[in-house]
């Protein structure tokens, strides 16, 4: 395993990362789940992303039961807040109430002290930024976090925050965007803005879940149990990769995986990391072997032949357009 600092922090983190976001507490059953984390521990990985709206909460406490009896120093532990956890009008959002009951919540379910990273899952345009950031900062200095990131923030907002996190006293250090070959709507503005304050990106499916593993046919249906099959498992985001023309180019990258000695999903892995401001690719598991899979990808260097002849496939496919950040498609 490799590992790289998290933006300009001194967190270092691992290279590939482990996330349960539609795995742990609803796909698969919670032994599958521990052999998982099992096997991430194993080759390596450290650092573990989740979030309290996972699986209705289930997600953070089946990997804090995953990780317990695990020295605590040697992980780190990510977590998010924003989307609803409970029935009330205040169970919701990035107000300062949510925030603190949030953290006191994930804590518990973790069974931990602390989270490495606490971030803000979404911005919340129903909160003034000042007051989410000052409850950040409280986080922060009560001991309960190390560091603030956001996710699908766009470049302005990220900016803003950064500002405030500053004056706080604070550190802001990380965003978590989708990023994959297919999808590279951070490349125009948020990843300069990032590059620029010391953020790093902590990206979410760099495979397009499941999509660039080549396993979906043009013209065939997809595969039983597979994630475009299952409504409560990401179907509709995994929708807008599935026309023809989309899989039809993602199967030419077959060619290119074989040269280069990697599986599809391996490639695809491999290609968001060699973007230097990416921190760390996240991957999920319902499977150990898919773990061990994936973190072949750690530490590959792709040629400039190489990326070049990826582009070439999959540019007439490829959306970059920035105002999609924080589209209703990608909420899960």
């Amino acid at each position: 395993m490799e590992f790289r600092h998290l933006g300009r922090s001194g967190l270092l983190i691992s290279e590939i990362s482990y996330g349960n976001w539609l795995t742990h507490g609803s796909q698969i059953e919670e032994d599958a789940a521990l052999s998982c984390v099992r096997a991430a521990l194993d080759v390596g990985i450290t650092t573990f992303d989740t979030a309290d709206v996972y699986a209705g909460t289930k997600a953070e406490a089946v990997l804090g039961r995953a990780l317990k009896g695990e020295r605590r120093e040697g992980l780190e532990i990510l977590t998010k807040v924003f989307w609803p956890t409970g029935p009330g009008r205040n169970d919701r959002g990035l107000s300062r109430k949510h925030i603190m009951e949030s953290i006191n919540g994930s804590l518990q379910r973790l069974q931990t002290d602390y989270v490495d990273l606490y971030q803000a899952h979404r911005y919340d345009y129903a909160t003034p930024l000042e007051e989410t950031m000052e409850a950040f900062a409280d986080v922060v200095h009560s001991g309960k976090a190390h560091y603030i990131g956001v996710s699908e923030w766009k470049a302005s907002e990220i900016r803003a925050a950064h500002a405030l996190a500053r004056e706080l006293k604070i550190h802001l250090v990380s965003n978590q965007p989708q990023y994959s070959m297919l999808w590279r709507v951070i490349e125009s503005e948020v990843v300069p803005t990032s590059e620029e304050l010391g953020i790093g990106q902590v990206v979410f499916s760099p495979i397009a879940q499941g999509v660039l593993t080549g396993k979906y046919q043009p013209g065939q249906e997809a595969p039983a149990g597979s994630r475009a099959t299952d409504s409560a498992g990401g179907a509709n985001m995994i929708s807008r990769f599935m026309s023809d023309e989309v899989l039809t180019r993602v199967q030419k990258l077959k060619p290119l995986a074989e040269q280069a000695g990697l599986s599809m999903a391996q490639l695809a892995v491999a290609w968001v990391l060699q973007n230097p401001n990416v921190s760390s690719a996240i991957v999920g598991a319902s499977r150990p072997e898919q773990v061990h899979d994936n973190v072949k990808a750690a530490g590959v260097k792709l040629d400039a032949g190489l990326l070049k002849a990826i582009d070439e496939i999959v540019d007439p496919i490829t959306e970059r357009n920035p105002a999609k950040t924080q589209s209703p498609a990608q909420r899960p």
